[in-house]
């Protein structure tokens, strides 16, 4: 029997344009020729009228499927220890690291011997002909656990994305069918055979609104595609040069159409992608919270491969990880993961977990594999360039289904496989994922049995589903549904045909010892009923058997012995001694006073996609399962370079505003499920394992939190204070407790959202069933139980930075809260600061009347250290704009009530100078309007943290520490005096200044600088003991610098 929906493009584009002009969205069906043949033991492929066939998948795998996987000589030995073994495993890969490739590209292998290892930190593997093997993937053999709380990737194999792309050519052919692999381009003179080069196809306007795919519902288009961010890149090899035609070693998945934009090809280099690269024989684990079965506080990736080619892992089980046994990048290439197990993953179940055996790669293969209990247990991801095959593999009882799940996908083959209660699909997933829409394309459902089948055709391409037995759904070709096909896999039988007698003896399948006649003789009969008492060979069974079918061996005469590594030797991350302090009514650093530009992370919005990334900034509690970098999991070390490059002083960060991007459409509704999209917002508190919150994953637990995110936030504190760079703590974030109601549909405190009965009213009181005034009753101390949850918060923010210098906390984010709660939270840090006898970096960031109450006020005057002019700030017209606290109002709130005017310099200067000088004891920093351009005027105000130049000379900053702001009565002339005589002089529009040295003893030097570069502009010397002039060289701004010689 066979169904399909149509045999070739074009027939669907003349179609489809007949269709929508008569209004219609159905699409006739037909029956046809099959597009692929089994005939004398061959397969015969029947293409459609513009070339378009089946893929070649056969190309999948290590080296593009052409050699088996090798065996590698043991170079290094790690005997069993007790303690953290992570630095001497490393030990031993840096080791093989540097020893000389052989003529296969291999270095030699690390042999681990039996036992368990404790893996406290990450395994990376960042150079190529390397091999990690165990001694046995049972319990016997060789474990690796890793431990703590980290949620760090156990093994990376990560190269270097250094790729530079060069000798772009257009291509010539108008139209390129799938499964190609040649084609024209416009000039080949720059382009020679061996050359690695990307295959470029835009995503236009055209094809996306063609597909449908540039608005899902609701007239809302936010999460509709947009032109250029579903582009695909085919990484290839040039095998040939015939004129302008070229030859590539691998196909192409999805077609060229130069109706919808042309595609190209560019020539790249990439010296720093690894290859040759194997983990084998081994058991990892990860250790976990056993009183949560849904804990998350441990590791969620075993292995990620990045930037790497021809790799394999094999004969590894899988145990306890919360999110993929095996990640492969987009920028992973031909690589076999094979004989596999995952048993025991621990999560929460919903989006980005227990995604097992995951690809975002091309050319990958995954065989003869078995999961229990995952989500996605068998899946390609965002635009994978395919081809990519999954032959023989099993899931049991999986949560969601299996198959193609973001965008575009193409070449994708399922091959043999059984999803156990759950579906395999290849559809449209239209808004789910973020947007996914059309998820797989030129795709093969081959000899299949899942509870549910799904396979539809994406306009402009085509899927297939042969031999499946299911539940069916789509408007796809199926072919052969509820039979057992022949060839029994597509993806050996394509190998056999493409390589003849070197492909003998690859195809390992779990055998079918039985025949399925519905009239078998009376000895078959009786012998099938034999064998139906006898227990049938499962595939976890045959898995396990791998290790006799492919033995690897544990030799190791010729392997050095590595001496173990104390832990202590590895490279950790601690906190240097900080030299952040109060001086002089300053915030001092190494080099003085601390000025520079300051930063805050995101509240929410982002994309974990690549295109999402360009605008990402540094974050330090974002996350992304499997995945680092700039707008996914962040490297903190990293980050602190990159905002010690930027001259970033001061980075702010206050918890998410929400969890997972499905609350960016700002809905107050509950959702249907834990499907939740990344990059993930990490909130304080740990998820209870218990219940269902608003957004389909467990509750809080608000008097537990999150180990990761409080882990983080130390890592970075330690990291950035020896940098002189200041972490800025806030609290609390009011954002989800006033103005729209989707601020607080997913907050921890709400009562739906917890697990500690906080009281508040459910259903929320949203005001016009839109927006939310939840601040009074949030702020409320009086209500004893919830004051008991804030004071446990209050000391965790506190505890969290207790070896910590460089931490200053705030009261919370958009904090226009009332005074009380502000009493109650210095109350909480003065009974913490007396438990454990020192002083946390406390600041007072408030609207004026409550900032000038706390002040008032003796008490809790001295638990103040800094003063932050924020929520209110003088104007122009020397008015001040100053919204009162506790008037249920956010700042923008209150600025569209009070409509306040810009500031000026002058008007900066006195709002710090002011509180400078009522108390000299605090240093006082600006973040209100103004504060970016007027950064002299608070530094001349003797503000902290001002955004002035970072070019300063040396000695500037640390003069300036000692000097505190004198008035001046002449207009234009701003001054910090110190001791000796020595100032720094702001002068706007003057001529000269008289300097003077009359009681001051020694020679003087005058320096000059810009005030927009602070580089030095001129010099010259003065002798004390007089009042003298000197001649300003710039009648606008100047700075000078008057110092001791």
């Amino acid at each position: 029997m066979v169904y399909c929906g149509f045999s070739s493009w074009l027939v669907w584009s003349l179609t489809f344009a007949l269709c929508l002009g008569k209004g219609n969205t159905l699409y006739a069906q037909d029956v046809l020729d099959s597009p692929l043949k089994w005939e004398s033991n061959q397969l015969v492929y029947t293409a459609d009228s513009l070339g378009n066939r089946i893929p070649d998948f056969s190309y999948s795998g290590y080296k593009g499927g052409e050699e088996a996987i090798p065996l590698v000589e043991a170079k290094a030995l790690v005997k069993h220890q007790t303690s953290d073994a992570t630095a001497t495993i490393q030990s031993a890969i840096n080791y093989v690291a540097q020893l000389p490739l052989d003529q296969n590209g291999f270095r030699g292998a690390i042999l681990l011997e039996k036992g368990t290892y404790q893996i406290d930190g990450s395994l990376v593997i960042p150079a190529s002909g390397i091999v990690l093997r165990g001694s046995g993937a049972t319990e016997n053999g060789t474990v690796l656990i890793g431990t703590g709380i980290s949620r760090e990737t156990l093994i990376r194999i990560v190269g270097v994305m250094d790729s530079t792309q060069s000798h772009t050519q257009k291509i010539k052919t108008k139209y390129v069918p799938v499964n190609a692999m040649a084609f024209e381009v416009t000039n080949s003179k720059s382009l020679k055979p061996g050359d690695g080069i990307t295959i470029h196809r835009r995503s236009s306007a055209a094809w996306i609104k063609t597909l449908g795919t540039d608005h899902f519902g609701g007239g809302i288009t936010s999460l509709g595609w947009k032109p250029g961010q579903r582009d695909i890149y085919w990484d290839r090899k040039i095998t040939k040069v015939e004129g302008n035609k070229i030859y590539i070693d691998a196909p192409i998945t999805t077609a060229l159409d130069h109706r919808y934009d042309t595609a190209a090809v560019s020539v790249y280099q990439w010296k720093g992608r690894i290859g040759q690269i194997g983990i084998e024989n081994i058991s990892l684990e990860s250790s976990f919270e056993a009183s949560n079965p849904k804990d998350e506080d441990h590791r969620w990736t075993a292995i990620t491969m990045e930037n790497v080619e021809d790799a394999w892992v094999r004969q590894v089980n899988f145990k306890h990880f919360a999110g993929s046994a095996v990640y492969v990048a987009e920028t992973g290439k031909r690589i076999t993961v094979e004989d596999c197990k995952s048993t025991d993953p621990i999560s929460e179940i919903g989006g980005q977990r227990r995604n097992t055996f995951f690809t975002n790669g091309q050319q990958t293969l995954f065989q003869r594999l078995y999961a229990e209990h995952g989500y996605h247990d068998y899946a390609v991801g965002f635009m994978a360039a395919g081809p990519n095959a999954f032959v023989q593999c099993q899931a049991v009882h999986p949560f969601s289904f299996s198959g193609a799940v973001d965008s575009w996908s193409s070449g994708n083959l399922f091959d043999c496989m059984n999803i156990d209660g759950q579906a395999l699909r290849f559809s449209n997933l239209e808004q789910d994922g973020n947007g996914a829409g059309w998820a797989a394309a030129n795709s093969v459902f081959w000899q299949c049995s899942a509870a549910r089948v799904e396979c539809y055709q994406p306009p402009t391409a085509q899927n297939w589903a042969f031999g499946t037995w299911a539940q069916f759904v789509g408007n796809a070709y199926w072919e052969q549904s509820n039979e057992h096909i022949k060839p029994y896999s597509l993806y050996y039988a394509q190998l056999s045909q493409r390589l003849d007698d070197r492909a003998v003896g690859r195809a390992i399948l779990m055998p079918e010892e039985t025949e399925a006649s519905s009239s078998p003789s009376v000895e078959v009969a009786e012998e099938l009923t034999q064998l139906a008492g006898k227990p049938k060979l499962t595939l976890s069974q045959f898995i396990d058997q791998a290790s006799e079918r492919t033995p690897i061996s544990l030799k190791s005469k010729e392997a050095k012995l590595i001496i173990a590594v104390s832990p202590k030797a590895e490279n950790s991350i601690t906190s240097s001694p900080s030299t952040i302090h109060i001086e002089n009514g300053w915030l001092v650093g190494k080099k003085g006073v601390l000025t520079g530009k300051r930063q805050d992370v995101q509240w929410w919005n982002g994309s974990a996609r690549r295109y999402g990334l360009e605008k990402a900034r540094p974050h330090i509690t974002r996350f992304v399962p499997g995945q680092v970098g700039n707008g996914l999991t962040d490297n903190l070390k990293g980050v602190v370079d990159t905002l010690k490059n930027q001259q970033v002083v001061a980075f702010e960060h206050n918890y998410g505003l929400w969890y997972d991007r499905r609350r960016d459409d700002h809905e107050r509704i509950r959702r249907m499920d834990g499907d939740v999209w990344p990059p993930f917002y990490e909130l304080p508190f740990a998820r209870s394992g218990e219940g269902l919150a608003w957004d389909g994953l467990s509750k809080y637990d608000l008097t537990k939190y999150n180990k990761w995110y409080w882990s983080r936030l130390k890592t970075f504190a330690n990291l950035a204070e020896a940098q002189d760079i200041l972490l800025v703590h806030q609290n609390y974030f009011q954002h989800n407790i006033i103005e729209a109601g989707a601020h607080y549909a997913d907050f921890p405190w709400r009562t739906a959202n917890n697990i500690n009965q906080t009281g508040f009213p459910e259903p929320p009181p949203y005001a016009g069933d839109k927006r939310i005034f939840m601040d009074a009753q949030f702020y409320d101390v009086s209500n004893q139980h919830r004051a008991a949850i804030h004071r446990a918060y209050i000391r965790q923010c506190l505890n969290n930075f207790k070896e910590n210098k460089g931490v200053l906390q705030l009261t919370g984010a958009e904090y226009t809260g009332p005074l009380h709660f502000v009493q109650f939270w210095l109350d909480v840090i003065e009974e913490w600061e007396i438990e454990n006898k020192q002083q946390a970096l406390i600041g007072l960031s408030t609207t004026k009347d409550v900032q000038d109450a706390i002040l008032a006020d003796a008490k809790r005057n001295k638990i103040v250290k800094v003063i932050d002019i924020r929520y209110w700030y003088k104007q122009a017209d020397g008015s001040t704009y100053e919204p009162k606290g506790g008037q249920h109002l956010a700042p923008r709130q209150q600025a569209r009530l009070f409509k306040p005017k810009k500031t000026s310099f002058e008007q900066v200067y006195q709002a710090v100078s002011t509180y400078r000088e009522q108390y000299p004891d605090k240093a006082v920093i600006y973040s209100a309007n103004g504060a970016e351009s007027n950064g002299w005027a608070v530094f001349m105000g003797g503000g902290s943290l001002a955004s002035i130049p970072n070019s300063l000379p040396s000695g500037f900053l640390s003069a300036a520490s000692q000097m505190k702001p004198q008035a001046s009565e002449k207009a234009g002339m701003y001054m910090l005096q110190g001791e000796f005589g020595e100032r720094i002089i702001y002068a706007d529009g003057l001529n000269e200044l008289e300097v003077d040295l009359s009681n001051s003893k020694g020679r003087y030097i005058v320096l000059y600088l810009d005030p927009v570069t602070g580089k030095v502009k001129g010099k010259q010397h003065l002798q004390s003991g007089k009042k003298q002039r000197i001649q300003l060289r710039n009648t606008n701004q100047s700075i000078v610098w008057i110092h001791r010689a």
